[in-house]
């Protein structure tokens, strides 16, 4: 068994302080009961194939002080994105690489909910670059990493 503790000042975690570990979703209902959780404002589960909505779900409806999250590479759906949206209004930066289970439903209720989004990736995905379009209709500003860089010229040509 492979234990980990966070402080009660921890502001970040990151899946990459305990490399070569499997967590699971056991694990991340583990961490959502650490006293500062909701304290935390950057969260890293990059590449964590163990886990699914029902921990991450669980992780960020009490990290609500969240404002860099790291999902990438593992297998959430539009129900983490929902989540996020409803829990994480001041998330500036969100890592989905990798994330072929996000449609364009959630992405689009994270950049209606999280005012504070800044900056999105997103190479890797199956959502259609039309639906990067209708994201920037919403928030012009929101920088879309991983598409055609003619995406991001059309758009700012006719915002």
């Amino acid at each position: 068994m492979i234990y980990f503790s966070l402080t009660p000042s921890a502001r970040s975690w990151s899946s990459r302080s305990c490399w070569g570990c499997h967590i699971t979703d056991k694990g991340l209902l583990d961490i959502s009961s650490a006293a500062c959780v909701g304290n935390l404002t950057s969260v890293s589960l990059w590449g964590l194939a163990g886990i699914t909505d029902e921990g991450v779900v669980h992780l960020v409806s009490r990290a609500r002080s969240l404002q860099h999250l790291n999902i990438g590479g593992t297998f959430i759906t539009d129900e983490t994105l929902y989540a996020v949206a409803n829990s994480c209004a001041n998330l500036k930066s969100i890592i989905l690489w990798s994330c072929r289970h996000v449609t364009e439903a959630g992405l689009l209720a994270l950049v209606n909910k999280c005012p504070e989004l800044e900056c999105i990736n997103v190479g890797g995905m199956r959502v259609s670059q039309e639906s990067f379009a209708g994201l920037l209709s919403i928030s012009p500003a929101l920088r879309i990493r991983s598409i055609p860089q003619i995406l991001n010229a059309d758009i700012v040509q006719v915002a």
